[in-house]
């Protein structure tokens, strides 16, 4: 399926504001965009999309053939640069977030020109490895001395260069990174997976459990991983808080244990042990 038959609207819209002519009091796309969703997929080819009208000296259909297109369907691009916390130029070892020395460089980068309009588009990966799955923007991963090092570039942007941000929520990035940018929800059109029996025995009236007993409720949850995948547990675990709060909506603090979850969720993928989040998150839950 073609990204326009996927989604019309932002194609649609992207395209029309590419294509608007020289004059800049026309220009409608921002110098720096926020793709957000659940989507990640769909969010990276759609920031490569965009990065291909910005660059296509052909006639900007789907199938161009100019060098441009060719090169960034390859990946090889030189003006497309896909930013992660497992960037090239970084130096860190933990690579838990994208070092602000790699930002700086970029910083540094945009002031020497060249024919191409450079787009950097900053996300996350779950490794180093080809075909890595891509990962949203973060606080942990994106931290807020690297955010704040582009926060010029994006004010006071240069011309022909593009800043893209992927991540699920807005309120992942901070606040001044979302004000400069012109934000976008990408929908996920795939079925969503509100299902909780892999932890249901577990996690069932879990606002019950003694304090005193958190660190088995942890064990517990810590065998329903091993079991089914940390990453499936944790999104049980959110499933069945959902389902509790439809049917209560006055346990406002099922709220605050949804957002717990989801910082156990971002944290999973920066390589922190699974032991140690599960150990965390239950004497968050555990009251």
């Amino acid at each position: 399926m073609l990204l326009s038959d996927k989604y019309p609207f932002l194609t649609n819209f992207f395209e029309t504001a590419i294509g608007v002519g020289a004059d800049s009091s026309q220009k409608r796309l921002s110098h720096s965009i926020l793709l957000y969703g659940n989507d990640l997929d769909s969010q990276y080819t759609l920031a490569l999309e965009i990065a291909r009208l910005l660059n296509c000296t052909g006639d900007r259909s789907d199938n161009c053939q100019c060098l441009n297109c060719k090169w960034i369907r390859e990946g090889k691009h030189p003006g497309v640069q896909t930013i992660t916390r497992f960037h090239q130029d970084s130096k860190s070892k933990a690579k838990q977030s994208i070092p602000v020395e790699v930002v700086r460089s970029i910083v540094k980068s945009l002031v020497i020109s060249n024919d191409y309009h450079k787009v950097f588009i900053f996300c996350d990966k779950d490794s180093d490895e080809d075909g890595a799955k891509i990962q949203g923007l973060n606080r942990f991963n994106f931290g807020e001395e690297s955010a704040n090092t582009l926060l010029k570039s994006t004010e006071e942007p240069f011309e022909n260069v593009t800043f893209i941000f992927l991540a699920r929520d807005r309120e992942d990035l901070i606040s001044t990174i979302v004000s400069r940018s012109q934000c976008f929800y990408v929908p996920t059109k795939e079925r969503a997976d509100f299902s909780y029996d892999k932890v249901e025995k577990v996690i069932a009236n879990y606002w019950e459990i003694p304090r005193a007993e958190a660190f088995d409720f942890s064990e517990r949850l810590m065998t329903a991983a091993d079991e089914n995948g940390a990453e499936v547990v944790l999104e049980q675990m959110q499933n069945y808080m959902l389902g509790v709060l439809k049917s209560n909506p006055g346990q406002r603090f099922l709220v605050d244990d949804i957002r717990s979850v989801e910082l156990s969720k971002k944290e999973l993928p920066l390589k922190m042990k699974p032991d140690t989040i599960f150990d965390e998150l239950a004497l968050k839950l555990i009251r």
